[in-house]
């Protein structure tokens, strides 16, 4: 994500894009080939994030648009997500539907602790598309814990992520590991002044038994 430059002494905006191989989410693959483009506004710890997906080489895949406002102090954070997905019959598909029932946006709050040599943090939804099969609220949950690292010059993350209970936006029916991913992150000198960050990583999936190797390319 590159910083284009302060609105006023006190708000910076960031703007950016990902070109991924596979759109892999918490260990479930939600496309294949995507463009990810990402627009941000930060001031004293206060952090709103727009980001998109778009697949470019399945047509098909589900458009994404998530909405983030999150607040930053020391190590903690917390905040909320909009997600927004195309996917669904018509009028639920449609970006202005909120109505509990008939609406594709799901909203989910977050919090977690940066350690510095390792993060914590715990997600749940807890409004919009997300219900089991008795209609009740699923509240899924989603905790993940990460640690970078070093290896010959080149910055690397291992995580690890769990859904503690039943949930239907992961498809889980109890507690399960879904994400085992380890990730390199490398930057690529073009110029003097400009370099391109490239990516590779393997993300497993140990309930779903799948396995991905995702490159991505961030402008």
């Amino acid at each position: 994500m590159a910083v284009v430059g302060p609105l006023c002494a006190e708000i910076e905006t960031t703007v950016g894009a990902d070109l991924v191989s596979e759109y892999i989410w918490r260990g479930n693959k939600c496309g294949d080939a995507a463009l990810q483009p990402s627009l941000g506004l930060s001031a004293a710890g206060l952090d709103l994030l727009l980001w998109g997906s778009v697949g470019i080489a399945n047509p098909s895949d589900v458009k994404e648009f998530d909405i983030t406002l999150s607040y930053s102090v020391g190590g903690a954070t917390a905040g909320i997500t909009d997600y927004w997905f195309s996917a669904g019959d018509e009028p639920n598909g449609r970006y202005f539907r909120y109505k509990e029932g008939a609406t594709n946006h799901i909203f989910e709050a977050f919090a977690g602790y940066d350690f510095c040599f390792g993060s914590i943090c715990w997600y749940t939804v807890f409004a919009g598309a997300d219900f089991l099969a008795s209609s009740d609220r699923a509240f899924s949950s989603y905790c993940e814990v990460s640690a970078p690292f070093s290896i010959g010059g080149v910055d690397w993350t291992a995580s690890l992520g769990m859904v503690p209970f039943e949930s239907a936006l992961y498809g889980t029916e109890g507690f399960a590991v879904t994400n085992i991913s380890v990730t390199a992150i490398k930057p690529i000198d073009i110029t003097e002044r400009f370099s391109l960050p490239i990516s590779a990583g393997l993300r497993v999936n140990p309930y779903t038994e799948m396995a991905y190797f995702v490159f991505g390319v961030s402008f």
